[in-house]
């Protein structure tokens, strides 16, 4: 009997038969179909309960000696990852309250770009909190307002350059306490003083922060290397006698399986995952003077269905030497204005390619949207959408344009354009020795090159090593005991959540997570100073400063803001409703 008979012989007073999209039968019971939807506090709890579980996934990965994660596709694609946004976008997220917090991770990673670990296990921390409070019986609408309140005295955490929301009365002053003390935490950074320009000043503080970010990943055995790169990534790009920001669509990160991490270069220019169009042409051409073209370089062709009919040897000939002059007329336009190297966007075929080798006018096709835009920033050319409008004036210059390969594989090639002067666009091209590792590193080396971008923009920094968490818990709990509302107890939860980074932080390095956090907030308590923090490395000292351990302060700030909105928002929510649901 096969599976679909079986299922027939089921009482009809107990299941029904339904079959899927697939042709599958499977049963629905009675008390199945009869089950209502989740409301009120079952319904909060079913989501706390999502979220923590989420949170839980991330936990191991979070520090200096975190876990990395696999993530195999449906179609059998592998990544490895400690990055909590990679995670998230790649895991198969089905519970809404779920989504909500790869949402969040997510936003992390536009904002500030670093983080988006820390920033789910603090909102998890915060609903397991949550979740203990409900249980005593307090409202979720009390405790959504105290863990505001706590966020915005314990968390706005801005010295100068980020706002703190303004309260009236108690709260206000409490605000105020909290700011100073932010305050005393925070230390700005400076890597130029005067007229000085960054690249020529001290930029050992961006390098620190970058290897913070890198020391984490799998790329930290060559931090030092790295995080230099990424520091003069950032100066290179950045704009400082206009906007004070860096130009971050400027620098491109490549990466080429093959040889060792260390092999690692930042280029001033753009490298492009093509080489050129004829095996013969040059490959090294000097003083380039580039004609960079979106139009196809092809006869142009009807917008409206046409017939050609060719009936004689005489009209097939007049046909070609009518394309020729076309091809003819192209190139003829490219050497009067200068032109001695072509980078077009579209493809053109083996004839066209072959006047252009005759011509001695190297070309690369193929070249993306992206890649071109950049290609045009670095040489300073304007992309040309017609060949009517080219001139010498938009063509874009570079000091070298060659082609080059690793290994033995000579076909996997790629173009190296290299600026006149002062570079407007970099590359930094990763090595490493399979593919996996490769984008491992790309995706480090973003996030080290985000916090670079951050110091620049608001240099303060505060120390790392969950130091900034507890001695915002600590600052928090003396708010609390001035609160005489009932909120006192979300107010102090939400201090007990946010030790839940040096906990976490602690128990990944193999130490004592409890016995360890008690011991460097007495530290805190006691010397009066909150640079101590969970000493990951056993290196024997907690202070995060002499560890050269330190966060962007618009980062840390950044998380506490979107994870405590998140949570306000879970915790505001008591029904569960689809379209098919029927009110009664």
């Amino acid at each position: 009997m096969d599976a679909r008979a079986e299922l027939m012989t089921a009482p009809a007073s107990l299941a029904h038969l339904a079959v899927d999209d697939l042709g599958n039968p499977f049963l629905v019971f009675e008390e199945q179909a009869k089950e209502k939807r989740l409301s009120g506090i079952d319904a909060l709890k079913a989501n706390i309960l999502a979220a923590i579980t989420v949170a839980d996934t991330l936990r191991t990965s979070l520090g200096p000696n975190g876990m990395d994660k696999m993530l195999v596709g449906s179609d059998g694609e592998v990544t490895v990852t400690n990055d909590g946004a990679t995670i998230l976008e790649h895991m198969d997220v089905g519970h809404p309250i779920a989504k909500l917090l790869a949402d969040l991770s997510k936003a992390q990673d536009a904002e500030i770009g670093d983080g988006t670990t820390a920033v789910v296990i603090l909102a998890g921390a915060l609903l397991r909190q949550a979740g203990d409070l409900v249980d005593r019986g307090i409202h979720p609408l009390c405790i959504s307002n105290g863990f505001e309140k706590a966020q915005i005295h314990g968390g706005q955490n801005s010295p100068a350059s980020l706002t703190v929301r303004p309260l009236q009365g108690r709260a206000a002053k409490a605000c105020e306490v909290a700011a100073k003390r932010v305050k005393e935490i925070a230390r700005e950074v400076s890597v130029f003083t005067g007229d000085q320009h960054p690249s020529a000043g001290d930029q050992s503080p961006l390098r620190k922060a970058a290897m913070t970010s890198l020391v984490s990943k799998v790329v930290g055995s060559q931090k030092e290397h790295l995080a230099k790169l990424c520091v003069e990534a950032v100066l290179s790009v950045a704009d400082f006698e206009h906007s004070g920001d860096v130009q971050f669509d400027h620098i491109k990160v490549e990466g080429k399986p093959g040889g060792k991490l260390e092999d690692t270069s930042l280029i001033q220019g753009v490298v492009l995952d093509r080489g050129f169009s004829h095996p013969q042409m040059p490959k090294n051409v000097r003083d380039a003077r580039i004609a960079i073209l979106s139009c196809p370089f092809e006869p142009p062709k009807p917008k409206t269905k046409h017939k050609l009919d060719i009936v004689s040897s005489e009209s097939y000939r007049r046909l070609h030497e009518v394309e020729q002059s076309y091809f003819q007329d192209q190139i003829k336009r490219l050497k009067a204005a200068g032109a001695n190297l072509v980078i077009c966007q579209w493809g053109f075929d083996d004839e066209a390619n072959h006047l252009l080798y005759t011509s001695g006018i190297p070309a690369v096709r193929w070249v993306g949207g992206v890649d071109l835009e950049l290609v045009a920033i670095a040489t300073g050319g304007h992309i040309v959408a017609r060949f009517e409008e080219l001139t010498p004036e938009k063509l874009g210059r570079a000091e070298v344009v060659f082609e080059s390969s690793f290994g033995t594989d000579t076909k996997d090639s790629f173009l190296i354009i290299r600026e006149h002067g002062a570079s407007r666009a970099v590359t930094l091209l990763v090595r490493g020795g399979n593919i996996i590792g490769v984008e491992e590193a790309k995706r480090s080396l973003h996030d080290a090159i985000c916090c670079v971008r951050n110091l620049v923009r608001h240099p303060w920094v505060v120390p790392g090593g969950g130091a900034s968490e507890i001695a915002a818990a600590l600052a928090v709990r003396a708010f609390a005991e001035k609160e005489s509302s009932v909120e006192q107890y979300s107010i102090r939860a939400f201090a007990t959540a946010l030790e839940d980074i040096p906990a976490a932080l602690a128990a990944n390095g193999g130490l004592c997570a409890i016995g360890e956090v008690a011991r460097v907030t007495a530290k805190q308590e006691n010397t009066g100073d909150p640079c101590h923090g969970i000493d990951c490395m056993q290196l024997g000292t907690t202070d995060m400063w002499v560890q050269n351990v330190y966060e962007a302060c618009a980062s840390k700030c950044s998380q506490l803001q979107l994870a405590t909105q998140v949570v306000k928002l879970i915790l505001k929510i008591d029904d569960v409703l689809t379209v098919t649901d029927i009110i009664e």
